[in-house]
């Protein structure tokens, strides 16, 4: 019995590190999409890490996805739309993104992909949007304009949004919209399936989009930032969040991604020399507690079994 006892809290204590590895990885992820800024061009990094995760995780399903080939070519401008929206729209935004804005305000504004995929549930999966979703939603939005005007909301009227926050906020749109999409058309494929297969579409997008641009070699230098992007964030971080789904339930799992801007704003001290001012403090702050009263009521969230990809 006592055996059995430990083994169960053993069991717990592994699953509850498995949500936390991913939110390190994608902490970590945040941090290596702003050390590639001036290092090698966006369209560069995501074309070469969506390729290698393409290559890296072939071997695994091909035999499957021909197998299943039927639905997956039923379904392809689904997983085709999936593909543009989460691993194109997002994260080469995000890389642009990294250009003129901080680390740190990229891991703030992630943190508040669950509440606004609360809100696009109940616009396109007919999700009832409670008062106090309501009322997170205006606090997380009173946050974010704290944040991005650095304590100053006039400087908005002024002189408009900042560009880099502009576009991380677009990306995080298209990001939580894909975790909407997936759980509402729950597509009859294996996930690692569908995840090669908007690999593939990442891919092949963008193809002629790193042709077009200023190509950047692989160098010594960028090298272990495009790995990063490519191993852990792109197959590691999906596959820890479906075991932590899994096993811990959609809404306890949702709970960690709260973690993530405090880890962002460790990595970015330590890693990249970034200071905690106080406006990040207090935008930051109001965001993630819309976010958490946003999230009382989690009876009807699901968030996307895959994870966003921050």
């Amino acid at each position: 019995m006592a055996a059995q006892t430990t083994s169960r809290m053993s069991h717990g204590f592994v699953m509850a590190l498995i949500p936390l590895l991913t939110m390190l990885i994608w902490a970590g992820n945040t941090i290596v999409t702003k050390a590639s800024a001036g290092l090698i061009e966006p369209a560069s990094i995501a074309f070469y890490r969506w390729l290698i995760a393409l290559v890296l995780l072939t071997p695994f399903v091909m035999r499957g996805l021909w197998a299943n080939r039927r639905p997956a070519l039923r379904h392809w401008w689904k997983l085709a739309v999936l593909g543009m929206l989460g691993m194109v729209i997002y994260q080469s935004l995000a890389y642009e993104a990294a250009k003129t804005t901080t680390a740190l305000n990229m891991g703030l504004l992630a943190a508040l992909m669950p509440l606004i995929a609360i809100f696009l549930a109940s616009a396109f999966a007919g999700e009832r949007l409670t008062r106090s979703r309501m009322l997170g939603g205006a606090l997380s939005l009173l946050g974010v304009v704290y944040l991005i005007s650095h304590g100053d909301p006039l400087q908005l009227l002024a002189g408009g949004l900042h560009v880099g926050d502009a576009l991380m906020i677009v990306a995080i749109v298209a990001n939580s919209f894909y975790g909407v999409l997936l759980r509402r058309w729950a597509l009859p494929l294996p996930m690692w399936q569908q995840i090669w297969c908007q690999i593939a579409v990442a891919t092949a997008f963008l193809l002629p989009l790193w042709l077009l641009s200023d190509i950047s070699p692989i160098t010594a230098d960028n090298l272990p930032l495009v790995l990063f992007a490519a191993i852990p964030t792109s197959l590691l971080a999906p596959f820890c969040w479906m075991i932590a789904v899994r096993e811990l339930g959609a809404a306890r799992s949702a709970l960690y991604i709260n973690l993530l801007p405090l880890l962002v704003a460790a990595l970015a001290w330590l890693l990249l020399g970034e200071t905690l001012a106080l406006f990040h403090l207090v935008g930051g702050g109001m965001a993630l507690v819309g976010v958490a009263i946003g999230m009382r009521s989690q009876a009807s969230i699901r968030v996307s079994t895959t994870g966003e990809r921050p």
